[in-house]
């Protein structure tokens, strides 16, 4: 079908009661910002229940691009006929439909313009009666090849045969910022797209630790983002200076209780860092039980140290799901290349999986961690991605 408009449907936004204003003004900035550089070859029209692209000339890929816009339940290439007379409609309607594949059929009508002077059933008779003596095409309404979707509206019909399925969730930044606590490893870029998929505008923060890491690892981080970048147009990574606050860690900790320790820390900074930029959540990659640290006694005893809500939207996700995800998103080779993060540098033998917050306090009683930490805030860098 040669298709003049995009129909996008809200799903789950159109649930939303007074802020449905704002989340649909959200989506359409969003649809506008992944087109930008077509801006001049479609007009968008904002209704209530749904926003229409009309199309003056064709974009490339748009499918894909408008896959990757959250907030989209799903959209459809139309074509919008301003002429409603029903033989009209029957004339395009088999016109169209002989250009497709497939031996069965079926006609689904929505009149939501009340006013048209035949019910859905009477045009779904009509039309499918005209295909059945003109092709020879069988009708199927359980499991048809092919579905001729047809809406009537009060400004034309639009006719269609296929709805894609969009990427779902809420608008960019519709739900608010929170502060993504970033690895390079494979588990928190899949964290941070689910987040974004969600209406979430993260920024970064990265814990680094030269000269016992290496700059490679920035380099790593950026095109992982890069990637992101797809769902979050711009992304700012801030990168902390860790290596005096680690090797303060691994002169005094118990040991096994490096990793510990380590992690308390980094909570402390992620706090610090987002009340100065007036973010109100932190997230990561934690998947329950996927290691030492992320049994249920270790993530408690980590997270004692914040009254900040800590978001991981991994935590029931195994590694073959994640894998699969950061697969589809195409972060998954960045995030396999070799590297050494701050977690890595200084090998654990025994990692405590069951550490006592007692004994946390008594090992961080031994340094000033608290001049550390706001000395490294201080010299916290930050890198623009978009």
């Amino acid at each position: 079908m040669e298709f003049n408009t995009i129909i996008v449907r809200f799903g789950e936004m159109s649930t939303k009661g007074k802020n449905k204003k704002d989340f649909i003004n959200r989506l359409a900035s969003s649809i506008n910002n992944h087109l930008k550089e077509y801006e001049s070859s479609y007009e968008m029209r904002k209704r209530h229940d749904h926003i229409y692209l009309d199309l003056k000339e064709e974009i490339p890929d748009l499918v894909e691009k408008l896959k990757e816009v959250s907030g989209m339940y799903s959209f459809s290439l139309a074509k919008k006929i301003e002429d409603c007379d029903l033989d009209n409609l029957k004339e395009i309607a088999l016109t169209e439909i002989k250009k497709e594949n497939g031996k069965t059929f079926k006609v689904k009508t929505r009149r939501i313009d009340k006013s048209y002077p035949y019910v859905s059933d009477e045009i779904n008779r009509e039309i499918a009666t005209v295909i059945l003596k003109n092709t020879s095409l069988k009708v199927d309404v359980h499991n048809p090849e092919i579905l001729l979707s047809i809406e009537i509206r009060d400004d034309g019909a639009y006719m269609f045969f296929e709805t894609v399925k969009g990427m779902g969730g809420y608008p960019k930044g519709a739900i608010g910022r929170s502060l993504m606590m970033l690895s390079g490893g494979i588990d928190s870029p899949v964290a941070s797209y689910l987040l974004m998929k969600r209406g979430v505008e993260l920024s970064f923060i990265h814990f680094a630790s030269p000269p016992y890491t290496s700059v490679a690892v920035l380099y790593k981080l950026e095109d992982i983002l890069r990637e992101l970048n797809v769902y979050q147009p711009k992304i700012n990574l801030y990168v902390v200076p860790f290596t005096k606050i680690q090797e303060e860690i691994y002169n005094h900790s118990f040991e096994g209780y490096e990793v510990t320790i380590m992690r308390r820390m980094m909570y402390r900074l992620a706090e610090k860092l987002a009340k100065k930029l007036h973010i109100y959540a932190i997230s990561n990659g934690e998947s329950v039980g996927q290691v030492a640290s992320q049994t249920l006694e270790s993530l408690n005893t980590i997270n004692a140290v914040t009254n900040y809500p800590i978001i991981r939207p991994l935590a029931t996700y195994d590694k073959t799901e994640i894998i699969k995800i950061a697969k589809d998103i195409n972060t998954y080779e960045v995030s396999i290349r070799p590297y050494e993060d701050c977690c890595t540098i200084f090998p654990i033998k025994k990692p405590k999986t069951m550490p006592k917050i007692s004994e946390c306090l008594k090992i961080e009683e031994k340094f000033d961690y608290e001049t550390l930490l706001n000395e490294a805030i201080e010299k916290t860098e930050l890198r623009v991605i978009k």
